[in-house]
């Protein structure tokens, strides 16, 4: 069963209006060769209830967190998401709002990102932070576009610690030519000692991802001191955003920049996205940052209202002057991270932080303790850590799939590690009978 909302008349007389005959007449330019000669081959019309039953079914064939036991992160994290961010998110005022164009009519909305501004600024220890990016990886690439255009210094050395998709995102953004690998120690985090023997006077950008793609913590204020007494600014780029509840935020360490992912601060894995980019910078990078920046201000009457302060984007000022091309931010994912941030408070942050810590160690622990399993860096980690299994990595991932459990990533496909490692996540999600099963699927 077909639906057409119009009627023959209503046709007929739109085509009139336009100045044609037929509506095949819409279609003149396009060759002769190239147009459709017969119906498309599509299944009958269904109903509403059998179109809901079949999506149902589709997605029935689809593996979640739900149908079987993850311990997989390297970029998405399985946090639990309280029940009442999704309720407020499903307000129609903030559902259905896009842009603030109107501040009159968009306060409600500009607060909202105003308030996730400043939350997002005091979790990475930055003074500003803007209204939101797409997601982390393209995030982190505008931040060294950013850093370029300040030191007027093309080149940007980037941990190969660094999660391997943003490095590949910030290639195409960049170019592979301006892109230096920073190696890894035998710690599993970024050389400091190989910095100084990289940083020449082209380098404008200094790349450190904290905790890194292995899990590994890594040392920041070293990393941002050795780029600042040689001209270059240092961006601390992030995956796991609930890091910071118990770690050093990079701002309070002396990185100029903070881009990375915030999936984990309220947004549940949704087979990829939508994410949210965090980006937040010290004072004197205000003017260039990218997306847009809502400020706090008074109306003539003398009561607080927001506006939209900074916007240096192609719709708002000319092409040629704009920081970025990004057309839009993630405005429903921002108000879902102010929302999480506001329910949990600094204090609960801080104390799910610490768990996932903790529980993270005691697994660490116990499949150390296997026999044929050993732990190839030593360095602290925070909540996702490299195993080294006695065989190849991709078939034990291969096999315990088959049986329910997603035991982490085999990090070989990345050109990262040997091919027996395994990169494994734990929150605070996972309970010790997850932690039974994949201990005695190891063994």
């Amino acid at each position: 069963m077909e639906f057409i909302p119009h009627t023959t008349a209503e046709i007929d007389e739109m085509l009139r209006v336009i100045g044609v005959s037929s509506i095949q007449d819409l279609f003149a330019t396009i060759p002769e060769d190239v147009r459709l000669r017969e119906a498309l081959a599509l299944p009958p019309g269904q109903s509403e209830a059998e179109v809901v039953l079949s999506m149902q079914n589709l997605a029935r064939r689809n593996a979640t967190t739900a149908s079987m036991r993850s311990f997989v992160g390297g970029g998405a994290y399985a946090h639990y998401v309280p029940a009442a961010v999704h309720h407020l998110l499903d307000r129609g005022d903030f559902y259905t709002a896009y842009t603030p164009y109107q501040p009159e009519l968009s306060q409600g909305t500009l607060q909202a990102q105003f308030e996730y501004q400043s939350m997002v600024a005091g979790l990475l220890g930055m003074d500003v932070a803007n209204a939101s990016m797409y997601e982390g990886a393209t995030a982190l690439a505008e931040a060294c576009l950013m850093t370029s255009r300040a030191t007027r210094r093309p080149k940007v050395l980037v941990s190969r610690a660094v999660h391997p998709q943003y490095r590949a995102v910030m290639a195409t953004y960049l170019g592979a030519d301006r892109l230096v690998d920073l190696p890894m120690n035998e710690m599993g985090a970024t050389d400091l000692t190989r910095l100084q023997d990289l940083l020449d006077g082209d380098v404008g950008t200094v790349v450190v991802q904290s905790p890194n793609y292995l899990g590994v913590v890594e040392d920041v204020g070293a990393f941002a001191a050795a780029s600042h007494e040689r001209g270059a600014m240092m961006v601390s780029t992030f995956t796991e955003a609930l890091a910071f509840g118990l770690i050093e935020a990079p701002g309070v360490l002396g990185a100029d920049i903070a881009a990375g992912e915030g999936q984990s601060l309220g947004l549940p894995l949704s087979f990829g996205g939508p994410y949210i980019g965090l980006f937040a910078v010290k004072n004197p990078l205000v003017k260039g940052m990218p997306g847009r920046l809502i400020g706090q201000t008074v109306d003539a009457s003398g009561q607080t209202c927001y506006t939209l302060t900074l916007a240096a984007r192609e719709q708002h000022i000319r092409r040629g002057n704009a920081t970025s091309n990004i057309c839009s931010n993630e405005g429903l994912c921002a108000l879902a991270v102010a929302i999480y941030l506001s329910l949990i408070g600094s204090e609960g942050l801080a104390r799910l932080a610490l768990y996932n810590h903790q529980r993270a160690e005691v697994l660490k622990s116990r499949l150390a303790a296997l026999p044929g399993v050993t732990l190839p860096h030593a360095a602290p980690t925070f909540n996702e850590f490299v195993v080294r299994l006695a065989g190849p990595a991709d078939r034990v991932v291969e096999r315990l799939c088959a049986d329910g459990i997603v035991p982490g990533i085999a990090i070989a496909r990345y050109g990262l590690g040997h091919d027996n490692d395994l990169l494994i996540t734990v929150t605070e999600t996972l309970t010790d009978h997850d932690f039974d099963r994949l201990a005695q699927a190891l063994a």
